[in-house]
């Protein structure tokens, strides 16, 4: 496995995590997504501490806090071996207090999540969400006492926009608070649109990629193809409506290259896309999910190999889309280009 430095900071992360929304899966999406129980989830950690997978990333709000507890029973009695990430941010509840980030929220979720994962500190906490209508003063200076508290020990975004990501960047400068060291974003042969903006801001703040649903929510693995219908076993029967936008005809043609390059390298479709993302600038890491231990090795079989330099260019050209005003000029025209040069 290979490590990388986590945006700026020192923290070194593998180029593999797992992502454990499909732990103590409970309601229309996360039920769907799985329902592993904390025995399931014990054996595919140990499958991942084995190959090297060491980061483990959750959130509160995946099935009301279930995932968490799961994951802290399947890593408990090998803490020092795992990183944990967990993002807070999202409606808990119905009341004022049981959404959002601020003071009031962001101790007790903080306090609740530690609780439910069995530990005394959280490696890598992640604002889930915006919330405008909390200060980012108030946000940052709250988590500055978690960090002194050592309760938390890195910090990160997920789901930001740009103005949003570099406006709670500035306020460090200001007063001295520790700064967010990761952005956990949607990135996929289907969804390049992290490019446009917050992968230029990411190179130049210092802010690395955790790259959640690579295969564009399950669209990319191999079982997706032009003019046939969707499995039966796709998830995307019921969860298509909670997942990102994707063009069926883009994807179509990229699944054609894919499964190309597939019979060129001996791998599978998944282990393509996923090893695509793993040599994009910016990335620190790709968050894998899976359902089963099948699931688990075969996507684990993404690094360890390259992609040709032909083949990258060929999985670039097919998924390449034209970026939205103001970033078109950049990409299209000379002397936009001249003064910001593309870094993909």
């Amino acid at each position: 496995m290979e490590y990388r430095n986590l945006g700026a900071s020192g923290l070194k992360v593998p180029a593999l995590s797992f992502g454990a929304g499909t732990f103590g899966g409970s309601g229309p999406l996360f039920g769907a997504w799985g329902t592993t129980d904390a025995g399931e989830a014990r054996r595919l950690v140990d499958i991942c501490l084995e190959a090297g997978v060491t980061l483990f990333d959750t959130a509160d709000v995946y099935s009301a806090g279930a995932s968490e507890e799961v994951l802290g029973q399947a890593i408990r009695g090998r803490r020092d071996a795992a990183l944990i990430s967990t993002k807070t941010a999202l409606p808990m509840g119905e009341g004022p207090q049981d959404w959002g980030t601020s003071r009031a929220r962001l101790i007790r979720a903080t306090e609740d999540a530690l609780r439910r994962l069995g530990t005394d500190y959280i490696d890598l906490l992640q604002l889930h969400a915006f919330d405008a209508s909390t200060p980012v003063e108030e946000v940052l200076s709250t988590l500055d006492g978690l960090v002194a508290a050592g309760k938390i020990r890195y910090l990160g975004v997920s789901n930001f926009a740009g103005w949003e990501l570099m406006k709670s960047l500035a306020a460090p400068e200001r007063h001295g608070h520790p700064r967010y060291v990761a952005h956990q974003v949607y990135y996929s042969l289907a969804g390049r649109d992290y490019e446009w903006e917050l992968m230029p801001l990411g190179a130049d703040q210092g802010v690395g990629a955790l790259v959640w649903s690579p295969l564009a929510w399950g669209r990319l693995t191999g079982k997706i193809r032009r003019g046939e219908p969707l499995p039966k076993e796709s998830r995307l029967h019921e969860t298509a409506q909670y997942g990102p936008p994707v063009d069926d005809e883009k994807l179509f043609d990229i699944v054609e290259v894919l499964d190309s390059i597939a019979e060129e390298t001996g791998r599978t479709v998944p282990q393509i896309a996923i090893n695509w993302l793993l040599g994009r600038p910016t990335v620190s890491s790709v968050i894998i999910g899976a359902r089963n231990e099948e699931q688990l090795r075969q996507n684990l079989g993404a690094v360890g190999w390259n992609l040709s330099e032909e083949q990258v260019e060929r999985l670039d050209a097919v998924s390449a889309v034209t970026a939205p005003y103001p970033y078109f000029p950049y990409r299209r025209q000379e002397g936009f280009a001249r003064l910001n040069p593309p870094i993909v």
